[in-house]
């Protein structure tokens, strides 16, 4: 967690203050994309104040009206910042390119356009940076996408796919002001605001899917699953694990059923013992579970 809040306070920092200038600069020279641009951070900005109440409201500890906790607070949250990316900066950008492309206005003073994106290619690029660097220290040896995908904490590859689609973002308008200057084409400025628009939209239903995924329930990896097989039946008084359910109600948070056929000669007592037992040693030996949930139950001999 503590990884994600720095890339979400440098993100932060970063779309703040760009996104001011870029507002000023859009006022300044009349260029759609360049507001689109704004609109586009300011939504960033909103993205990871979103991300950080979420982050505090997860840690909340488990209440009367929350038993196994708040956890899931965080994927809440991270649901909404992908739908806010799609409905205030996808759509909101392709209409405004779309006005600008209906009724194209020549550019003006669009020396302070540049300038902005080049400051903001430079601090848009060191926020991604970051993100990129401390999601590389979870990944353990995974590729990126799978990484992605595996993930338990949305506050980690959301920021990294905003600050990514901020980046290209930026090279796009970039390259689309330069040619609608050069070319006195100023409907390229409104094609560029589109095409942001339509990054942005794509990105958002990447987001959208893994935060949809992880509200509502995944579980431990088959890989992780085999363990707790292998761990649980190693015990003398089990006699096999009959199923095992899984659900993470944060990134470090796990809660565990397992349904266990006990040795037959054991009696009530001693399941009870053997539940309390195996309770514990499984929280020891996978620290990410933090509720065990153990049903005894005899298999039906056919």
């Amino acid at each position: 967690m503590a990884r994600a809040n720095k890339s979400i306070y440098s993100a932060l920092a970063a779309n703040l203050l760009i996104a001011i200038t870029k507002f000023i600069a859009g006022g300044f020279t009349n260029s759609s994309s360049m507001i689109s641009e704004g609109i586009h951070s300011t939504v960033d900005t909103s993205n990871q104040l979103l991300l950080l109440y979420g982050l505090k409201k997860s840690v909340k500890p488990a209440d009367k009206y929350r038993p196994f906790g708040y956890g899931k607070e965080l994927y809440f949250w991270s649901f909404i910042v992908s739908i806010m990316i799609f409905g205030l900066g996808g759509v909101l950008s392709i209409s405004q390119g779309v006005t600008h492309i209906r009724h194209p206005e020549a550019l003006k003073n669009p020396g302070w356009n540049y300038l902005v994106l080049g400051l903001s290619l430079i601090f848009e690029g060191a926020s991604l940076l970051i993100a990129i660097k401390e999601f590389d220290k979870t990944r353990n040896g995974k590729s990126w996408w799978k990484a992605i995908i595996s993930s338990k904490d949305p506050s980690g590859f959301l920021v990294l796919f905003e600050d990514g689609a901020a980046v290209l973002g930026l090279l796009i308008v970039s390259v689309l002001m330069v040619l609608s200057h050069n070319l006195n084409m100023p409907a390229l400025d409104g094609l560029a605001s589109i095409l942001v628009g339509l990054l942005l939209v794509f990105v958002s239903f990447i987001l959208a899917r893994e935060s949809r995924s992880l509200l509502m329930g995944e579980g431990f990896t088959p890989e992780t699953q085999q363990k707790i097989l292998n761990f649980v039946e190693h015990d003398n008084d089990v006699k096999s694990l009959i199923s095992q359910l899984s659900t993470y109600q944060s990134p470090k948070e796990v809660l565990l059923m397992l349904i266990i056929e006990f040795q037959d000669e054991l009696n009530t007592k001693d399941i009870t013992s053997a539940i309390e037992r195996l309770s514990g040693n499984i929280k020891g030996e996978f620290p990410l579970v933090k509720f065990v949930i153990i049903q005894p139950q005899q298999l039906k001999k056919v």
